[in-house]
């Protein structure tokens, strides 16, 4: 089988992360794929935030768990987080961010790391101190977040996945 639809095929979520930080190149790589999402009109509308600083990761995480409304981790202690971010003057940018989001899912787990997509992005980032941190990392406009990647090295293999439904696909 062509090795990108067996990646597609074999991509799950992970929530269980060893301590140890994303190497750079392999960060780079994700990274990279993420910006070659399809985009309305190739526009681009999405920013791309790598956080690899624990104490910025553990904010987050604490912004993150008080949406959901408890004190959970909602990054599972995954040593890199990625920000997607888009220009809500764009009319896609929603679906250019979430475009961002797949290609970065599928990106690191074809290089070997495990990652799972962490929704309340919009949430976070539309608060007082969510908007204080764009501010900080420099981004100015009128951004919505998008989502969140946990981003690492698994701590133990994926699980299988779930059958797929009978009527997924319909042919006319």
């Amino acid at each position: 089988m062509n090795e990108t639809l067996e990646n597609l095929k074999t991509r799950r979520s992970i929530r269980s992360f060893l301590p140890k930080q994303v190497e750079k190149d392999l960060l780079d790589q994700v990274l990279e794929a993420g910006t070659y999402a399809p985009t309305g009109s190739g526009r681009q509308s999405p920013v791309i935030v790598a956080v690899q600083n624990h104490a910025t990761i553990k904010h987050l995480s604490h912004m993150n768990a008080k949406v959901l409304g408890n004190d959970s981790d909602p990054f599972y202690g995954a040593p890199t987080v990625l920000v997607v971010l888009a220009d809500r003057s764009r009319r896609t940018y929603l679906l250019d961010g979430a475009a961002v989001m797949t290609n970065l899912l599928n990106a690191a787990h074809a290089v070997g790391l495990g990652s799972c997509w962490v929704h309340r992005a919009k949430e976070v980032f539309e608060s007082p101190d969510g908007r204080s941190l764009l501010l900080k990392w420099g981004i100015h406009g009128n951004y919505e977040g998008i989502g969140h990647v946990a981003l690492g090295y698994p701590a133990s293999p994926a699980p299988e996945p779930a059958p797929r439904k009978e009527d997924y696909i319909i042919h006319v």
